[in-house]
């Protein structure tokens, strides 16, 4: 039996080879996921293990200040403390002051920014400090040091992307009170273990840094303390702990180093379950393929199967033979797979480079549980996916392979639709109750329920598909006979064609979903700038991040603007929950934000008083009228709820004026500048005027109300484009089984091909037979998953209708090219069957058994 197998494998490679690609593309995705977050796990601890401290002495609870977020606290530490430490602490061997800040973007010599997007752009001053390593973080490469204001070092990787050498001119965009600031270049320097993931740094005068981010203030961010030999990192610990004051705290380098790992594990941990789920998804259409290649392969092997159960074969020989075929099948998809999956990491740092985001991955770490899962995942899915058609082949009977006409007994279309049916209700019950829930719990509920209904819809499609399939067969009348057969050929295995159109309909029903979630987006976005924003203009930063209050103050100067109102965003803690809003001037934000009020009034926004979101008042369980505690890095601030307001995303969760900010010593950042002109004032000018201070600050843009929109929707998009570019994965994969499908049913109906020649029928009209088969597979499949994807996206708009995508727009110009191009793609599909069928011998295929 296993020289049969063996033999059966070798006669059928091209046919395996193409169920076997399924696993290939699956498998490539799981391993590839794990080797990309391994590889940026091990590059991160590379980077934390070199820059990282025997002891580090950090303010208390403060936030990091190289957060690209640019929210975080402005509390320092005073330089007499470094002094305390150099002189009260036994073993320790130095002590260096470090002064950190985020949001420090260098321009290249085109003018556009370097980096910006994912990794911070941070600058430091320079020293010598060792890391826990025993090497410097800091060493100069070329060049020297700064030694004043306006001389700074470069990391070489940024150097080189921006294309400045020592000696250059280098520009600076900073959150200071200068946005816009120039530098002569004096070094490159290397960081660390020599990588930075993307990340760019800029390196100043210790000196230099004090005057322009802290009023020339001798100040630091952070202590480090580096111990003596024989001295632990406990022992220097306690140590710096008497010394320090109640609002400072001394940490050890491996404590410091394991939060910081374990903050970027759980960072990236949304990468690989978002490259995972794509996985998963190719390895569901993937399933349908393998079930219905072996399926057909089996039924063709009737009579051979037959002949080995009446020569003494058991069942489970025969059941382990064609199992035995599907774990080589895995074995080898698997194997392959695994070895594409370490192109996957450089494709997605490709990609990522494309928009904006620079990493700068080492060598691939492979582990061996990639490995495992890899093996694992494939080898299961392919033999799970192969028991159904193996089961059926041991049914068998001996006395079959006497007869001449051998079929093997179909799956009862009554049971699958009973278990479909049953499975499809439970999906909608699950969804039904996500349309009850709220925001993420409501939408990972309806998700569920979509998985279910697929499943179900998969189970249930011999049966549903009948009427498409019919449909079709009207519009194939007018090709005639060719047309009545085509149609005849679709429908007279309902099984094998609703599951290979299942496969593209579960690729269309997801991509379908993603439209009808994008379209929605967009006029969301539409009918919240039209609706919310009163003012003219609005000064952002595409990418997010904030930038200097300098912008706004400048805007205010120019003639012809009547209001500015600049907007700070920061998260905060109520009642151990994180909300997230701003802070603003009273006055000037309520002339260019249009809010819906449900309780109290927005005039009363000012000193100690907040304004909430009316869904995050009722999460909190609080009212107009009530005091709540927010609870920021640096301090707990009471204030009072004097108004809540419908959602608006120009408001976000919560709004407070600048002096709760101020109190809680959050670095002033803008994230947000709203403008509003004077009715007499010409608009073309004050925008010019305007243009002219956001021109040498590439990290803002002036935009009007339509602009400002268009950027939102530009994000969007982008991420659109990403999903269907992962999910084109899975449509590959149905093209793939449509393409097998269509082989192998021609190989089966090799003598019926061959009459139906002999009866007249030329060969152009055999190829536009198949042709036809192919397109109503795939209209099928691309009409049931269109319908599915737009309930779907219809559901999932309601579920999280509370968290900003409250318009619901289905895109139905782009749903009807999907079916346009499913057509399209089942003619390509046809064209290798087709002209296999069109080039058969008449009469050789007459006298095929």
């Amino acid at each position: 039996m296993f020289r049969t197998t063996i033999r059966n494998l070798l006669a059928r490679k091209l046919r395996l080879a193409l169920s076997g690609f399924a696993i290939v593309l699956g498998v490539a995705f799981v391993a590839g996921s794990f080797v990309f977050t391994d590889t940026l796990s091990s590059s991160f601890d590379g980077i934390v293990n070199g820059t990282t401290p025997d002891v580090a002495v950090e303010v208390k609870d403060a936030s990091d200040p190289a957060d690209p977020s640019g929210a975080g606290d402005i509390r320092t530490i005073p330089a007499s403390v470094a002094e305390d430490l150099r002189s009260d602490v036994d073993g320790a061997d130095r002590v260096d002051g470090n002064v950190t800040v985020g949001n420090v973007f260098v321009i290249d010599q085109d003018g556009k920014l370097v980096g910006g997007n994912g990794p911070p752009s941070f600058a430091v001053n320079f020293n010598d400090a060792p890391s826990i390593t025993g090497r410097p973080v800091l060493s100069i490469d070329q060049g020297g040091a700064p030694s004043g204001a306006g001389e700074i070092m470069l990391d070489e990787f940024t150097a080189d992307q921006a294309g400045y050498e020592i000696g250059d001119t280098v520009p600076l965009v900073t959150l200071s009170d200068q946005p816009r600031l120039d530098a002569t270049l004096t070094g490159i320097v290397k960081f660390g273990e020599g990588s930075l993931q993307g990340a760019t740094l800029t390196v100043f005068d210790t000196k230099a840094m004090q005057d322009l981010f802290f009023d020339g203030r001798d100040v630091y961010t952070d202590i480090w303390i580096t111990a003596d030999d024989g001295v632990s990192q406990q022992e220097l610990r306690d140590e710096a702990a008497t010394v320090i004051p109640d609002d400072l705290v001394a940490r050890t380098g491996d404590d410091v180093a394991e939060e910081s790992q374990d903050d970027f594990e759980e960072a990236i941990s949304f990468i690989s379950i978002f490259l995972l789920v794509f996985a998963g998804i190719a390895l569901i259409v993937g399933t349908f393929l393998i079930i219905n290649t072996f399926s057909i392969l089996v039924a063709q092997r009737s009579r051979e199967l037959a002949l080995l159960r009446a020569l003494g074969a058991s069942r489970r020989q025969v059941t382990r033979s064609v199992l035995l075929e599907s774990f080589i099948v895995g074995l080898v998809g698997s194997t392959i797979g695994l070895m594409l999956g370490f192109g996957l990491p450089p494709a997605l740092t490709a990609l990522m480079r494309a928009i904006g985001i620079d990493l700068q991955l080492e060598a691939l770490v492979f582990k061996p549980r990639t490995a495992i899962v890899a093996y694992a995942v494939g080898i299961i899915v392919t033999m799970i996916a192969a028991y159904l058609p193996a089961r059926r082949a041991s049914r068998i009977a001996p006395v079959a392979a006497l007869r001449d006409d051998i079929a093997l007994p179909e799956s009862s279309i009554r049971w699958r639709t009973i278990i479909g049916s049953i499975v499809v209700v439970v999906g909608a019950g699950l969804m039904a109750l996500g349309l009850a829930g709220s925001g993420g719990s409501g939408a990972a509920l309806v998700g569920l329920g979509i998985l279910f209904v697929l499943l179900g819809v998969a189970a249930l499609s011999p049966v549903v598909g009948r009427p498409v399939l019919h449909a079709l067969g009207r519009l194939f009348a007018p090709f005639g006979m060719v047309g009545r057969l085509a149609t005849q050929n679709s429908l007279r295995n309902p099984r094998r064609t609703a599951a290979t159109a299942s496969a593209l309909m579960i690729g269309l029903a997801l991509v379908a979903t993603m439209s009808v979630l994008g379209s929605s987006a967009n006029a969301s976005i539409d009918k919240m700038v039209k609706e919310n924003l009163a003012a003219d203009y609005v000064i952002s930063n595409a990418i997010g991040a904030p930038f200097s209050p300098g912008v706004a103050e400048q805007a205010a100067q120019v003639d012809g603007v009547e209001s500015v109102a600049s907007y700070r965003a920061a998260p905060v803690d109520v009642d151990d929950k994180q909300i997230w809003g701003g802070a603003t001037d009273p006055e000037a934000f309520t002339q260019m934000i249009d809010a819906t009020v449900v309780d109290g009034s927005l005039d009363d926004l000012g000193g100690r008083t907040v304004v909430l979101d009316e869904q995050t008042a009722d999460d909190l369980g609080v009212s107009v009228g009530e005091t709540i505690d927010m609870k920021f890095p640096a301090a707990t601030e009471q204030v009072e709820v004097v108004a809540t307001v419908e959602q608006n995303p120009a408001i976000g969760q919560y709004i407070v004026p600048y002096d709760v900010f101020d109190a809680a010593q959050i670095r002033p950042a803008d994230s947000y500048v709203y403008i509003l002109r004077d009715p007499d004032a010409s608009a073309t000018q004050v925008r010019a005027d305007l243009e002219k201070i956001v021109e040498d600050v590439p990290t803002v843009s002036l935009k009007d109300q339509e602009e400002f929109a268009d950027e939102f929707k530009a994000n969007v998009n982008q991420l659109l484009f990403l999903i269907y570019a992962l999910l084109g994965l899975a449509i590959v994969i149905a093209v793939l089984g449509i393409i097998n499908t269509l082989a192998l049913s021609v190989i089966e109906r090799t003598r019926e091909v061959g009459l139906l020649r002999a009866v007249g029928m030329s060969r152009r009209q055999l190829r536009r037979m198949v042709r036809l088969e192919s397109i109503a597979i795939a209209v099928l499949g691309a009409v049931l998953g269109v319908v599915m994807g737009v309930v779907f996206g219809v559901v999932l708009q309601r579920a999280i209708a509370d968290q900003g995508l409250d318009v619901l727009s289905v895109p139905y110009v782009s749903l009807g090219v999907f079916v346009l191009i499913a057509a399209i793609v089942g003619v390509l599909a046809a064209l290798l069957p087709a002209r296999r069928a069109a080039r058969l011998d008449v009469l050789r295929a007459i006298t095929t058994e």
